[in-house]
């Protein structure tokens, strides 16, 4: 989320023990890119998921915070994301949020990365507790012919309204995969700018 500095925030949810439900510590870690190898659609009662492989992947960045609004480091190697500052946003305070039109940015293609339409239905204004802020509807035919929705995978994907990066999806409701939620991007700026 800032390049300018290095740091990075991801995922808008923290990663967990699979065995426990607990945040999992860690002292240091990595991220790198992904290969999409395919991608499950989602339907009521079974969330989908995208599918993909680290093999042969270049370190982008070190890890070293996992919160329950996700997990934060510095980039090491900013030139692998193929990001310039042309493509960069200004974050939304969240008192700017509205119901209503809204978009995400999801890469579900190999180095490809689109704009898919969302409705806001809910702000949560005064939600600092925990990473469900909005509850959103995907409404574009394309993603939702995709995958169904909102899918395992998505986690982090940007959350757009008038220009400006208002948070990032987090949460699928597996009784309806067209909605989730998304965390405001004043929390997860708050919690990176604590990352030494």
């Amino acid at each position: 989320m800032s390049l300018k500095l290095g740091n990075f925030a991801a995922l808008g949810h923290g990663i967990i023990d699979i065995d426990t439900g607990q945040l999992i510590s860690i002292a240091n870690g990595e991220i790198t890119k992904a290969n999409i190898l395919n991608i499950e659609k989602g339907e009521r009662g079974k969330p989908g998921e995208v599918r993909g492989s680290l093999i042969n992947q270049k370190t982008i960045g070190n890890v070293s915070k996992n919160t329950r609004f996700g997990i934060f480091g510095r980039l090491t190697n900013i030139s692998e994301l193929k990001v310039g500052k042309e493509k960069a946003l200004t974050v939304a305070s969240r008192d700017e949020i509205r119901v209503g039109q809204a978009s995400i940015l999801c890469s579900l293609n190999n180095d490809e990365t689109e704009e898919y339409s969302i409705e806001i239905e809910k702000v949560y204004l005064n939600n600092n507790i925990d990473n469900k802020s909005m509850l959103i509807r995907v409404t574009d035919e394309n993603l939702i012919k995709k995958t169904g929705g909102i899918i395992q995978g998505m986690s982090g994907s940007p959350i757009i309204q008038n220009g400006k990066l208002i948070g990032v999806v987090t949460h699928v409701l597996v009784s309806n995969p067209k909605m989730g939620y998304g965390v405001f991007a004043d929390t997860m700026i708050k919690q990176m700018k604590e990352v030494e």
